[in-house]
């Protein structure tokens, strides 16, 4: 039996000093779920958020192999400690593709807020810099590429209320942005995205520059989880300083054991 959690009070410690801030939004009930197979005193826990589940405590092949109903599709399973990396390996074997992400200090006094301002005037006259408005949410929904800008958010009036975000835009179409992909009580994880044609223009790092700026002003975090190589540097030219790499195992195809009883506790 599988227990969604809506007392966290009994799952926190699980998760204590994992510095990922999409845990944070499911510990705080702002978005995600999280799940256990024990009713007290869970030892394992998943928190799901987005495209992301994350597995605390001590490996548990009943949670490793269970996913929630209706959350088929992409997910990248982040482990806590390499207790879990045979489990995820030995259920899910061939389809788990392993890759290394880039995980940032979170550090408040880490940006220089005038080369960001710097960074962030520097955009092309060709181009517009907004923000990212109920409009701009249902355009940001219409195409693949942009779509985790807003994704979390179910509709542009919740986006409205928690999210943040800015957009480029090029002879009115939108070619990139940077937004809220979660949001937590002190802040947000990043999400940066830029059309394919226009990648490699700087665009990404102007969004990221404003997007920091705003976060800054309005006195939340804006945190950065780097996906790849690529995306790390681009931080690190932000501000940001490097924490540590961590493995994390993509699944194309989210399927395990839909067989356990959810029941809410």
């Amino acid at each position: 039996m599988m227990i969604r959690r809506e007392d966290k009070t009994q799952v926190a410690e699980l998760f204590a000093g994992w510095q990922e801030t999409p845990i944070w939004s499911c510990l705080q009930g702002i978005m995600g779920d999280i799940y256990t197979r024990d009713g007290d005193n869970p030892r394992a826990a998943m928190a799901v958020v987005g495209d992301f589940c994350f597995l605390a405590g001590e490996p548990d092949r009943e949670l490793t192999s269970f996913h929630p109903s209706g959350r088929k599709g992409f997910v990248m399973l982040i482990p806590q400690h390499e207790g879990w990396e045979p489990l995820i390996r030995d259920i899910f074997g061939e389809r788990a593709k392993q890759i290394t992400r880039y995980a940032t200090r979170k550090e408040q006094e880490c940006f220089d807020r005038e080369k960001l301002k710097r960074m962030a005037e520097a955009l092309p006259a060709e181009y517009a810099l907004e923000r990212l408005d109920a409009a701009m949410y249902h355009q940001c929904r219409q195409e693949a590429w942009s779509r985790d800008l807003v994704s979390q958010f179910p509709d542009a009036e919740s986006y409205e209320r928690l999210g943040l975000g800015v957009v480029i835009l090029h002879e009115g179409q939108l070619v990139s942005g940077a937004s809220s992909y979660t949001r937590y009580r002190e802040g947000i994880e990043i999400e940066i995205d830029t059309r394919t044609d226009f990648r490699r223009r700087g665009l990404a790092q102007i969004c990221g520059a404003r997007l920091i700026l705003d976060c800054l002003e309005r006195g939340l975090y804006p945190s950065w989880d780097a996906h790849n190589a690529g995306s790390a540097a681009l931080a690190q030219k932000l501000g940001y300083h490097l924490s540590h790499m961590y493995p994390a195992y993509e699944l194309e195809d989210w399927a395990g054991d839909q067989s356990s009883k959810i029941v809410r506790s």
